[in-house]
């Protein structure tokens, strides 16, 4: 048998291998797309997710799909001395799932962990002035690493979900970062449905994120939270979280960008309010 003929059977059970896989984890997220969400983690979603009770029946058995396959596939880590309990897993996978409801594609790929701290924490992070390197100890929330974890302050999930929450939602947020990074660069230019749309998409994100720039500026008051005008990202990830914490609002005041988002995710929250 000569090297080469090794090499092929060789790249032939590979592929074999790859295909199989493949098709064992389709199979399994078939079965857990149709299987029920148990009763307790029902209820974690009835506290915790806002929205669920307003959602068409529909959308809540797909929701309970989705959550079913990402509580499988994603692994949750505890930090700062946190245990991670399945209520913070349902909350967390829950949250995340509305973001794929109507959505063609994967289930957050590229990544497993879920890192949860028990409340802000801090980070390293390295900043430029000129030439200079600048590194800081600065706090935290979360964030979602490009090509690595997500992580989360457990606590600030709380507060966004009680009435002084004031729309925020760390969890939308930071997965909002990962389908963001689909497209190649986290630049809230996400993978589109359609080839047409990333024209108008970069048209009216680009016009609304100058328009909150100098709201910001004079102080006008906005749906949009200010960090929005931190980059085109931050602006993707904050309108993401106004869609869903604030849509009746969100589509009165920015009709466009409620359009542009509801085009993309396939779904209108300020629907289920009426």
């Amino acid at each position: 048998m000569t090297y080469l003929l090794v090499l092929l059977l060789g790249a032939i059970a590979v592929g074999a291998l790859v295909i199989a896989s493949r098709m064992r984890r389709k199979k399994r997220r078939s079965r857990l797309l149709d299987t029920p969400l148990p009763a307790g983690h029902r209820q974690v979603l009835d506290r915790n997710l806002p929205l669920y009770r307003r959602m068409p029946a529909e959308l809540r058995n797909r929701l309970h799909g989705i959550t079913n396959v990402l509580l499988d596939e994603k692994r949750f880590i505890g930090c700062g001395g946190l245990e991670v309990t399945e209520e913070m897993r349902v909350t967390i996978a829950g949250h995340a799932s509305l973001l794929l409801l109507n959505r063609p594609g994967d289930f957050y790929p590229g990544f497993t962990s879920i890192l949860v701290y028990p409340d802000t924490y801090f980070a390293d992070e390295i900043t430029y002035d000129g030439d200079v390197e600048v590194h800081e100890r600065v706090e935290r929330v979360g964030e979602s690493w490009h090509r690595g974890p997500v992580v989360l302050s457990w606590q600030d999930i709380l507060h966004g979900l009680s009435a002084d929450g004031g729309g925020m939602n760390v969890i939308l947020h930071e997965f909002a970062h990962k389908l963001d990074e689909q497209n190649g660069e986290t630049e809230g230019l996400p993978v589109l449905h359609d080839d047409e749309h990333y024209a108008e998409w970069t048209e009216v994100l680009g016009r609304e994120f100058a328009l909150l720039t100098e709201a910001v500026e004079t102080g006008t008051d906005s749906v949009l939270d200010d960090y929005a005008v931190t980059s085109p990202a931050e602006f993707f990830a904050v309108a993401t979280e106004a869609f869903f914490e604030s849509a009746r609002r969100m589509r009165d005041e920015l009709p466009d960008l409620y359009g542009q988002l509801q085009r993309y995710y396939a779904i209108d929250p300020a629907s289920w309010h009426e």
